[in-house]
């Protein structure tokens, strides 16, 4: 059963923040910081664990992976990237049965052809309207737990076809069954109201940090209509930011403190990371060796 926390706060009406998540050690901090519900982002997973461009070049086996080792991580609901499903239809099917059974409790497909792309580089090609309808219907009847394992429709019209195009195909994957609608890469205020003026199902924001859509605080995205926001960017970021820095002047000073640069403490981390657990063990199973004659070698 998918976790029901997702589900649950988008029939309460509440506005959700998911902030992104490209590695283990980000899933720890929200986890410690007490996020609920956590964005599995392909862009800066595929970034993180293959140094790689989200161009459609992870593989389904590879995110799949690293989606259920977040899942295992962290408490968290996950909403998990899945670009356009790896394939055809019969891969779609195997894409929301994998990713449901790896601890994810939202699968977000997109109509862009593969390989897709970022959302927010140029060079997005789409499949057309009916195709993607037909991905959201096997998505929807492929997973498990109908009720809290949720589908989102991610439409990349707006680049290459138009908002007017955007619109419509959102109303098309609503038909089809998705819970959550994804217009990817509004270019203005305007054109975020817009669609959330259009539709009654939730509607996700994408704040990507350096990407195409106006950057705008939670309590603003909630009054234009959204019923969520996902911020995917700005761990990576300002993780890339910090270890830059770090870098530079263990470079140019030779040195790895400095009262200019934050440092997390190692005593935290390691018990974040659950070294306690491990201390404990080694504890116990040293002592009944001990006790019972074991091997000394």
């Amino acid at each position: 059963m998918a976790n029901p926390i997702l589900r649950q706060r988008l029939n309460a009406g509440e506005f959700i923040v998911v902030p992104g998540v490209q590695d283990m050690i980000a899933a720890l901090m929200t986890k410690k910081v007490g996020f609920d519900i956590v964005y599995g982002t392909g862009y800066w997973l595929t970034a993180s664990a293959l140094g790689l461009p989200d161009a459609g070049i992870a593989t389904y086996t590879q995110m799949v992976d690293r989606m259920r080792t977040v899942a295992q991580t962290t408490d968290a609901a996950l909403i998990a990237d899945a670009d356009t499903g790896y394939g055809g239809l019969l891969n779609v099917h195997h894409t929301v049965r994998g990713y449901e059974a790896a601890g994810v409790t939202a699968i977000q497909l997109e109509d862009q052809e593969f390989p897709k792309k970022c959302g927010h580089t140029p060079f997005k090609r789409c499949v057309s309207t009916q195709d993607m309808v037909e991905k959201i219907k096997v998505a929807a009847e492929a997973r498990q737990d109908k009720e809290n394992f949720l589908i989102i429709a991610r439409t990349d019209a707006r680049a290459s076809l138009g908002v007017d195009e955007a619109m419509r195909r959102m109303e098309a994957y609503a038909r089809a069954g998705a819970d959550i609608l994804f217009f990817e890469a509004p270019q203005s205020e305007e054109e975020m109201r817009r669609a959330c003026e259009a539709f009654d199902v939730p509607m996700l924001a994408n704040m990507s940090d350096g990407g195409k859509t106006p950057i705008l605080p939670a309590n603003v995205l909630r009054e234009i209509g959204y019923s969520m926001a996902i911020y995917p960017s700005m761990t990576s970021l300002v993780a890339a930011a910090a270890m830059e820095k770090s870098l530079r002047m263990l470079k140019d000073q030779g040195v790895s403190q400095s009262p200019e640069i934050d440092m997390f403490d190692f005593g935290e981390f390691c018990q974040l990371v659950g070294f306690p657990e491990v201390w404990e063990f080694e504890k116990r199973w040293a002592r009944d060796a001990d006790a019972t004659g074991g091997s000394q070698a």
